[in-house]
């Protein structure tokens, strides 16, 4: 049976399964995801996905399956974070000729960036609302009596704020003309916060270890399971993932205000979709129960609908999963980085930047060049190298893209 993956893995090890026909593939990312294949509790094998470059600890478009045992900086500090959108009844005609009042007020409802000003300066009741509703306050109480480090003084600041980096909320339009609305978010400061402190815990516990191989990178410590770190670092993971999603949905509540202010009215449809990317949870995949961590992917079940985005200036895609089992039913995130930050900075010039976004309202300043869409991969190359793992139902291109 033909298969769209390469085998990435030496003679003898774990394979590695790569959808990466067409997509540069790093050496050092491959590099990477042969230590992470090398480790004895991961597998049956590791799948690699389009999107994949070097990340830390873990590749960045892997999922790794691991049995008894989860390795906290392969789910990454940026946990639960993923992607929702929702299709309105509104068309390209709806949009008035001046998108910047309609970006302006968005940004002024959405708090963006990092740093104090990506914080609620006042906090609206609806947060408050959503906060009480959530359940959120008494879990993350429930870690906090386990481990005091992590702090809470950033839950209700957060939810409903978009962060920095490569996170965005766009206006869309797709293949019809409809209009649609589309964010990609995390847990802010909380999340990175126990991200961060259990990746620490790890380490530490691998100092006391006594193994029986060698780990070839100190990003790759782990928990295994019966031990209480285990249990405790998946009790905060999941809170993590649900403040995640709830963020992205207070986001989208406040996004859809600013339209109904500015636009004809409207209604949303059926299509809605909010899904995570980088997390772990357990699965039952080949007859055993695994610990799938997606970092950098998305799960596609059979019928399963995921968001896969390019970049600032580039189509992003709706999918449906096609449940493939070679890829532990997963897709890629995104296009993924061909430049690292540093590099895009250095190379991508102010004038590339506005010619390439030249048709969306957004940032054409010098913070945001590491964003522009010259440092990530082809995102039609990409999708090309997985038509086996999802069908693309429709394709999206901005309008308006705000950054952090």
């Amino acid at each position: 049976m033909s298969h769209q993956y390469e085998l990435l893995h030496a003679p003898g090890a774990t394979p590695i399964k790569g959808w990466v026909r067409g997509v540069p593939l790093e050496s050092q990312a491959h590099e990477q995801l042969r230590n992470i294949a090398s480790l004895p509790f991961v597998g049956p094998w590791l799948a690699v996905m389009p999107d994949v470059h070097l990340g830390k600890g873990a590749t960045v478009g892997s999922v790794v399956p691991t049995r008894g045992a989860i390795i906290p900086a392969a789910v990454g500090v940026d946990i639960g974070c993923g992607m929702a959108a929702v299709r309105t009844t509104l068309r390209a005609k709806d949009l008035p000729d001046n998108l910047a009042l309609l970006r302006s007020s968005i940004e002024r409802s959405v708090p963006v960036g990092n740093g104090p000003g990506g914080d609620h300066r006042k906090r609206p009741d609806s947060i408050d609302t959503r906060i009480a509703q959530s359940g959120l306050v008494p879990r993350l109480e429930a870690v906090r009596a386990k481990h005091p480090k992590v702090r809470n003084d950033k839950l209700d600041k957060q939810l409903g704020t978009l962060g920095g980096g490569n996170h965005f909320i766009e206006i869309c339009l797709d293949e019809a003309d409809a209009m649609w609305v589309m964010l990609h978010s995390g847990s802010r400061g909380t999340g990175n916060l126990i991200g961060t402190y259990f990746i620490e815990q790890a380490r530490r516990q691998l100092e006391r270890r006594v193994l029986g191989y060698r780990l070839p990178d100190k990003d790759l410590a782990f928990f295994l399971e019966g031990e209480p770190l285990f249990e405790e670092y998946v009790e905060a993971v999941s809170w993590a993932q649900d403040y995640a999603r709830e963020n992205r949905e207070a986001m989208m509540a406040r996004v859809l205000h600013e339209m109904r202010q500015r636009l004809p009215k409207f209604q949303l449809e059926k299509m809605a979709v909010n899904c995570h990317h980088n997390y772990v949870q357990r699965e039952q995949h080949h007859g055993e129960s695994l610990l799938v961590t997606r970092k950098g992917a998305v799960s596609a079940r059979a019928g399963e609908l995921g968001i896969i985005p390019g970049s600032m200036g580039t189509c992003s895609y709706i999918v449906r999963g096609k449940g493939n089992a070679d890829s532990f039913h997963s897709c890629s995130h995104g296009a993924g980085r061909v430049m690292s930050r540093t590099q895009a900075r250095a190379s991508i010039t102010l004038k590339q930047h506005r010619e390439a976004t030249a048709h969306v309202e957004c940032r054409k300043d010098a913070a945001v060049i590491d964003e522009s869409p010259a440092a990530y991969k082809s995102i039609d190359a990409v999708m090309a190298a997985q038509t086996d793992l999802v069908e693309v139902l429709h394709t999206l291109r901005q309008v308006i893209c705000i950054k952090g």
